[in-house]
């Protein structure tokens, strides 16, 4: 037997296609939507489900998959467009840790960050442990809109392998110009 959900009014899905376990629910995440002056498109209220239901830093190909993974249907245009108005109206944070990898953190407070560069994991430094004693006068005519430290930490095990490669690049170097 198969159970029809009602989403957004007028628009149901079948249940059996929806493993939406642990996700927030539809009307809860499309008023926290409306409070953020977004329209709550179905798409939309998916998407947001997904990237709410815990904290984690998802970037854009990680929210399709999930989002696909829950029986939902997005294209991957939508997924990369709501994800760019979510962070226009301070839902989520853009983290852009390298040109090209850009992370959607659900965690607006003030906060940094260390990038594993081995790993791809972006983890939640405390904005208390993190200080910065002084920051540069802006250019004029502006004004600074935010500060987001990202820290760049490897493993130990990859950073002691760059290391030695390193030193036998230069070691080699030097062998070829002497």
């Amino acid at each position: 037997m198969d159970v029809f959900l009602a989403s957004p009014p007028g628009y149901t899905r079948r249940m059996s296609q929806i493993s939406d376990k642990g996700l927030p629910g539809w009307e809860q995440t499309a008023q926290r939507l409306r409070q953020a002056g977004i329209q709550p498109t179905t798409q939309r209220v998916d998407i947001a489900r997904v990237l709410f239901a815990r904290h984690r830093h998802l970037c854009a190909e990680d929210v399709l998959r999930e989002v696909t993974a829950a029986g939902f249907r997005v294209s991957k245009a939508t997924v990369y467009n709501t994800l760019g108005l979510f962070a226009r109206r301070g839902l989520v944070r853009e983290v852009i840790v390298e040109p090209g990898r850009v992370f959607y953190d659900p965690n607006t407070q003030p906060h940094h960050h260390f990038y594993n560069v081995d790993t791809g994991e972006l983890i939640d430094v405390p904005s208390s442990e993190c200080t910065l004693q002084q920051l540069p006068a802006p250019p004029e005519g502006t004004t600074t809109e935010a500060v987001d430290v990202i820290i760049r930490i490897r493993n130990r095990e990859t950073a002691e392998t760059h290391s030695r490669a390193g030193i036998a690049q230069l070691v080699e170097q030097r062998t070829r110009n002497a």
